[in-house]
């Protein structure tokens, strides 16, 4: 038996072999600097995995790399390997056509070169030559023969000191004194590059190569392959005809292993070493978005084939495989697929006939998450409430597609996205809700209570954002169809909101009667939420806005009390945004400044980008009084630079802006125009977390000369104004 045999026996792709140990045939390359192939083009990226791989090698005999097939593992170890100087060179042994475990000692040997007539074991020769040499061993596709490889390495380091090994592959040999580099994907700018430099065209700068990578998850494979297609297609065609990525991406080079010609087989490769159990969890796992976390896998993937109790040692096996991530988040352990990875466990889900049964179990899971941190938003655990969903928005917005798009499931759309009214209002995404609530009011479920809820929350939404017309329909539809119904809950929200409304649009009388009348509907039924809490702070506002600022006040200090024995902090904030505005009209700046502070950084913490804008709006005022008009003109500017993100500046409100017109007045007296406008300039280019920062952190004035409705002090002179005088520098209470 020849060389060739010996090739096609044990599918060895090196380059240099020795004598066949039957027949003894002498092949021409000899021995003795290893095998390692030179690479045909360049390397990109990767300069930080590569110094790491580099450091674990200098500290360890064992490293093993491991990765999803296509992520560039193989190549990055070749790089690495080609790096090291070992006195007796780099050996590398591509075991991936290997396929019985008996033959991986063999396939060692014949990569090596060597030479043996006795009747010793492949083992034993390669321990004799092992043992007084120094080398690096690069064991490259061993996965589908991990046992194997796991006990061949384990008994030759131990028996060869000079010896150290590199071990490709997708999940980790797990023997004693490894290290383990786990190969993530190219971030987007390697990924571009890789993609440039492959295609061999100037297409950097198209805004279609970093969606398409992006798209193909920084996989340098997908990426390659998609370059390659580039001498039929433009980037932008590519773009179009990637949700059929497995046929699209084929047509690797010749000299690629047959498991990286096409990315459906490279994937394919990884999906064949599963266990039945493994391949059924990969195909359900295809129906989560994003991260998902252990309890949701237990409940929508169990059932039908796999036990409950199994999914956990499934799920270990596919993260150990590389196929799932774990990763640390600020909400816990969490679980991700690659979204290559996850379109090909989709294909075999459809193929088992068992897609729509697991939609709706996900759909079910999702619902009854976002039903929990409804309830949870009015507790000490509302900061971990805005977390979970800030870290399910994926999965959240899939169960929307899907009950919104399927006619028997539209109630329970309408439902999730009336739920959801924390994450809108609360946490920042207020074009998103709206979004979701416009769609799901269109539709007729026959399910009145659920489009109620989507209706005042929909209209809720549009207040915010300052749309006045679509918010006034969507609550004037509420309130008559939830009369009808006789639904005391949505007639109570329906009435709040739009008092809500008259609030925004300077009707403080209609604004107030509304107001009150709600929060009596809501003592009626026992309603206590952040709702009804935000419904006291409003009517607050209106008192503020109608020059009764300690009524004001009374009125806030209670909700703070509520909110402190309750844990709550978003609706707590707006009642500091009023408390510090009274504390700036009484004239005491350090605690207006502390209480606006505080309210900003709750704001803040739950992404409310609407409550952030109102703070740092009355932040500038205070700014302006305590006599730095350039501070205060570079927050006016900062809040400008924010609105377009939230909606109507202020509302189109007179009542709203007047503290804005009082501190731009101000600064603008002590500035000039020229150079209030530049401060102004300034702030418009700070991003959102700078602004916010700059004005959280702001240390106070050297010299605090009050400026503003009490610039006087206490008792220093009987001509002090009304807090709430709409006389003063054209301003009335900011509310």
């Amino acid at each position: 038996m020849d060389v060739s045999c010996a090739k096609r026996l044990y599918g060895l792709n090196t380059v240099q072999y020795a004598p066949c140990s039957v027949c003894n045939h002498q092949p021409s390359a000899t021995a003795g600097h290893g095998n390692l192939p030179l690479a045909l083009d360049a390397f990109v990226g990767r300069a930080a995995e590569l110094a790491d791989l580099a450091r674990m090698l200098d500290a360890s005999r064992l490293v093993t790399v491991t990765g999803v097939g296509g992520v560039g593992k193989s190549r990055l170890a070749a790089q690495a390997a080609a790096r090291s100087t070992p006195r007796d060179g780099v050996w590398r042994v591509e075991l991936a056509p290997v396929r019985d475990p008996e033959f991986v000692d063999h396939a060692v040997v014949e990569a090596l070169g060597l030479t043996d007539h006795t009747t010793r074991a492949p083992r034993e020769t390669l321990l004799a030559h092992l043992a007084v040499r120094q080398l690096l061993l690069v064991l490259d596709g061993f996965e589908h023969l991990v046992d194997a490889c796991a006990e061949l390495v384990t008994d030759l380091l131990r028996r060869a000191p000079g010896l150290r090994v590199l071990a490709v592959g997708r999940r980790p040999l797990t023997v004693a004194g490894e290290r383990v580099l786990p190969l993530a994907p190219l971030g987007e700018d390697e990924a571009v590059e890789l993609f440039t430099e492959r295609a061999a065209v100037a297409v950097r700068d198209d805004p279609d190569v970093r969606e398409l990578c992006r798209r193909l998850d920084g996989i340098p494979l997908a990426i390659e392959l998609a370059a390659g297609r580039l001498r039929a297609l433009s980037p932008g065609q590519l773009l179009e005809r990637l949700d059929d990525r497995f046929r699209l991406l084929t047509g690797g080079g010749r000299d690629a292993p047959p498991r990286h010609q096409t990315l459906r087989t490279a994937i394919g490769w990884s999906h064949e070493l599963c266990t039945p159990e493994e391949r059924l969890l990969w195909s359900r796992l295809s129906v989560f978005a994003g991260q998902f976390d252990l309890e949701a896998v237990e409940y929508v993937c169990s059932g039908q084939g796999l036990h409950a109790d199994d999914v956990l040692d499934a799920l270990t096996e596919l993260i150990a495989q590389s196929v799932v991530a774990r990763e640390e988040t600020a909400t816990g352990v969490r679980y991700r697929m690659l979204d290559t990875v996850r379109a090909y466990g989709a294909e075999w889900l459809e193929a088992t006939g068992d897609a729509d049964r697991l939609r709706r179990r996900h759909r079910d899971w999702y619902i009854g998450l976002a039903t929990w941190c409804e309830l949870d938003w009015f507790s000490p655990r509302q900061g971990e409430v805005a977390a979970r969903v800030e870290a399910e928005l994926p999965n959240l917005r899939s169960a929307l597609e899907h009950c919104l798009g399927e006619p028997d499931d539209v109630h329970l759309g309408q439902y999730l996205a009336g739920s959801l009214w924390f994450c809108w209002a609360g946490c920042g995404r207020l074009s998103e809700g709206r979004h979701w609530l416009e769609q799901a009011v269109q539709l007729d479920s026959g399910h009145e209570q659920s489009r109620l809820k989507a209706l005042w929350v929909l209209g809720y939404v549009a207040i915010l954002q300052g749309d006045t017309v679509p918010a006034l329909a969507a609550l004037q539809e509420c309130r008559e169809e939830a009369e009808r119904a006789a639904h005391p809950t949505a007639v109570a929200y329906a009435e709040h909101r739009t008092g809500c409304l008259a609030l925004v649009t300077d009707d403080m009388e209609r604004a107030e009667t509304l107001l009150r009348s709600a929060l009596d509907r809501y003592q009626e039924i026992g309603e206590l939420n952040s709702n009804v809490l935000m419904g006291q702070v409003e009517l607050a506002m209106t008192r503020a806005f109608q020059g009764d600022l300690p009524d004001a006040v009374r009125l806030c200090e209670d909700v703070r009390r509520v909110c402190e024995d309750h844990g709550e902090r978003w609706a707590g904030a707006y009642a500091l945004y009023v408390l510090g505005y009274a504390a700036w009209s009484d004239g005491d700046l350090a605690r207006a400044r502390g209480l606006l502070t505080e309210c900003l950084g709750s704001a803040h913490a739950f992404h409310d980008l609407l409550g952030s804008v109102l703070t740092i709006e009355l932040l500038a005022l205070v700014t302006a009084s305590e006599g730095d008009p350039a501070e205060a003109a570079v927050l006016q500017g900062a809040a400008a630079g924010m609105w377009p993100s939230v909606g109507l500046r202020l509302f189109g409100s007179a009542h709203y802006n007047a503290p804005h017109q009082l501190c731009e007045a101000m600064a603008r007296e002590d500035l000039g125009d020229r150079r209030y406008e530049e401060c102004v300039r300034d702030g418009a280019r700070l991003g959102r977390k700078t602004a916010v920062n700059r004005a959280l952190g702001r240390p106070l004035p050297a010299l605090p000369t009050p400026r503003g409705p009490a610039r006087h002090g206490r008792g220093a002179s009987d001509t002090r104004e009304p807090a709430a005088s709409p006389t003063r520098k054209g301003g009335e209470t900011a509310g």
